[in-house]
């Protein structure tokens, strides 16, 4: 890209032409379909859908879990849950290594307590971090779906983080790219490097259009999707939580 392309504007027709390919393109919409069929399946059987990503993925981790207009049976798991429910010093989260460490991710399984209806997705751009690929792992072994949001340019360049040698998207049941550049960032700069990452704006978009199919499936079986309702308008949260008792405690929601 030429340095001409490193603006704001640069960046919005950039995003935009890459935004367009993954809504247009028949292979993520039938990825899309089978994604929407995985979560629809976990609805009806009263599981919950178990979300996990370190690093900046957690901001998809939250677009999924326990937000206005998303679907009520969802769970965020991330690293801080060692501090809220497994009771370790806060300093632990301080090592920036926490995530590459074995083990790790069969403390947070436990620590979540799911059922075995319940569905993993996990959102990784890389895929490879071993803690990403050691949850998939441990929740497929234990028979769990598992659902992947991550980049597959990304995936494919760079080498397994896992002693199994596998990533993520080797062990999903369906794996929704994000057509985000290896590194993440879009624009190129002059001399080398890159900047504005992508990852986030078009996981958001796979993550609602999941949601999105999701309702639809549930709405064409006459089956009234579960969703949360803006705890600021009102009535919003007090209906939330009638629909949060159905699933007897299951579902956490810190408050960080």
């Amino acid at each position: 890209m030429s340095v001409e392309s490193v603006s704001a504007q640069g960046f919005a027709r950039a995003s935009r032409a890459v935004l367009d390919r993954v809504t247009g393109s028949e292979p993520v919409q039938e990825a899309v379909t089978r994604a929407a069929g995985l979560i629809a399946d976990c609805v009806r059987a009263d599981g919950v859908i178990q979300a996990f990503g370190t690093g900046h993925s957690q901001a998809l981790v939250l677009e999924l879990a326990g937000r206005a207009g998303g679907l009520v049976p969802t769970n965020r798991l991330s690293m801080a849950d060692l501090v809220i429910y497994g009771g370790d010093a806060p300093g632990v989260l301080d090592d920036p290594l926490l995530e590459r460490k074995p083990g790790i991710a069969e403390r947070l399984y436990e620590l979540a307590a799911p059922h075995p209806a319940d569905l993993f997705v996990i959102i990784s751009n890389s895929g490879v971090n071993n803690v990403i690929v050691e949850m998939a792992l441990h929740a497929k072994e234990r028979g769990h779906r598992i659902l992947a949001i991550t980049s597959l340019a990304h995936t494919r360049t760079v080498p397994a983080g896992h002693v199994s040698g596998r990533k993520l998207a080797d062990i999903a049941d369906v794996v929704l790219d994000n057509a985000a550049p290896t590194g993440d960032a879009l624009l190129e700069l002059p001399g080398g490097g890159a900047v504005c990452a992508l990852s986030t704006l078009t996981g958001v978009m796979l993550v609602q259009m999941t949601v999105a199919e999701t309702a639809a499936l549930l709405i064409g079986a006459g089956e009234r999707p579960p969703v949360y309702v803006s705890a600021n308008v009102p009535g919003g949260f007090e209906g939330n939580l009638g629909l949060e008792r159905h699933y007897g405690g299951r579902l956490r929601r810190p408050a960080s």
